[in-house]
């Protein structure tokens, strides 16, 4: 069986980014930050906090220069509400004073 491809964001993209993601996966989430970081070139990514809804687990994450990339388990269907379950990045560049950002996709727990 092939490994799956992780599923990245394009930070800036149009609309939400909703991904279907089964309770059970245990799959990693990433965000390219390239186009952003370009209009200031030299900048890169510095450091990064993944912030998860609370059913979510972070198993593991890291970044380069342009991607931070989050591995993901667990989340349940909300009970009442719309079913996304919010993971935001927030990256701190290498520029002097550093920019702060975020950007965040949604993830719906759906059943495999």
């Amino acid at each position: 069986m092939a490994t799956p491809k992780p599923t990245t964001y394009v930070v800036d993209s149009k609309g939400d980014f909703v991904i279907d993601r089964d309770t059970d996966a245990q799959l990693d989430y990433s965000f390219d930050w390239a186009a952003w970081l370009a209009l200031n070139p030299g900048d890169a990514i510095a450091s990064v906090v993944f912030i998860v809804d609370p059913t979510l687990t972070v198993v593991n994450q890291s970044h380069d220069g342009t991607t931070a990339t989050v591995w993901l388990t667990g989340g349940t269907k909300p009970v009442d509400g719309p079913n996304k379950l919010r993971v935001t990045c927030r990256i701190t560049t290498t520029n002097t004073p550093p920019r702060i950002d975020d950007r965040s996709i949604f993830l719906r727990t759906v059943e495999r």
